[in-house]
């Protein structure tokens, strides 16, 4: 059973890729791919994030909070209606990132948000976390906001699982067209060459891990995909508006 419940530290570094190729191969003397990388180089996750009319989810967190939350629906490359996908309540409490998910068909995790109504139990579901997130729905009248898809090459600890480390590239998004089983296209969210690292840890980083990323001046930045692309939106909304208004 795919683990459902995450509690752990997430640092974000944005990568050129000679920095990202330079630093991959010195990972792999500490670190081994996730099983299905040994056979593809990446793998695709595609989300949709749920908000509400305007945007009160995404506003909050951006107002850097002590505690943020947010639900999204992901599935593991371009899921048909009947294919399993996870629907996920994400919180992060004064750093730490606390992940709760279950598992639903495609149809039944659209219906479940749509109606906060929720469906009948089966095997493949966790009943506390849908109780969870059929109180979020209860807080929130959520519709479907942001499409976001990627592909992802994730490494762990040969010493410690717990200790993983994932590269995000070819980071699409949209607002419209808002259904997972359309694939993943749209806009954008990195500049060409660039990519995601994200280090997820539950207690701190080994001392190897440490010196490694000061060796190679990686900073640690504040990037959030959903936060980013919001932004990114508003940007584009202002200066189309300014463009109207002295066309």
């Amino acid at each position: 059973m795919a683990i459902e419940v995450f509690n752990r530290y997430e640092n974000k570094y944005l990568l050129e890729s000679v920095a990202y190729r330079n630093f991959y191969l010195r990972l792999l003397e500490y670190m081994e791919l996730d099983d299905y990388n040994k056979q593809h180089e990446f793998y695709s996750i595609t989300n949709l994030y749920y908000d509400t009319e305007h945007d009160a989810l995404i506003r909050n967190s951006l107002s850097k909070p002590k505690y943020k939350e947010k639900l999204r629906l992901r599935a593991y490359g371009t899921p048909k209606e009947d294919a399993k996908v996870y629907l996920e309540i994400k919180k992060k409490v004064f750093g730490l990132v606390n992940k709760r998910r279950t598992g639903l068909k495609l149809n039944e995790a659209y219906e479940f948000v749509r109606t906060g109504i929720q469906p009948e139990l089966q095997g493949y579901m966790n009943k506390q976390v849908l109780q969870e997130i059929t109180y979020f729905l209860q807080q929130y009248e959520l519709q479907p906001k942001l499409y976001l898809g990627y592909d992802r090459k994730a490494l762990f600890s040969k010493e410690n699982r717990d200790l993983r480390i994932t590269f995000d590239t070819n980071i699409n998004c949209r607002r419209y067209d808002l259904l997972l089983e359309s694939g993943n296209y749209g806009e954008p969210l990195l500049e060409p060459g660039q990519w995601l690292m994200e280090v997820k840890a539950e207690k701190t980083i080994p001392m190897w891990l440490s010196r490694m990323l000061s060796e190679h001046q990686m900073y640690r930045t504040s990037f959030s995909k959903y936060g980013n692309e919001y932004k990114k939106m508003l940007k584009n909304s202002k200066t189309e508006t300014r463009s109207v208004l002295y066309a």
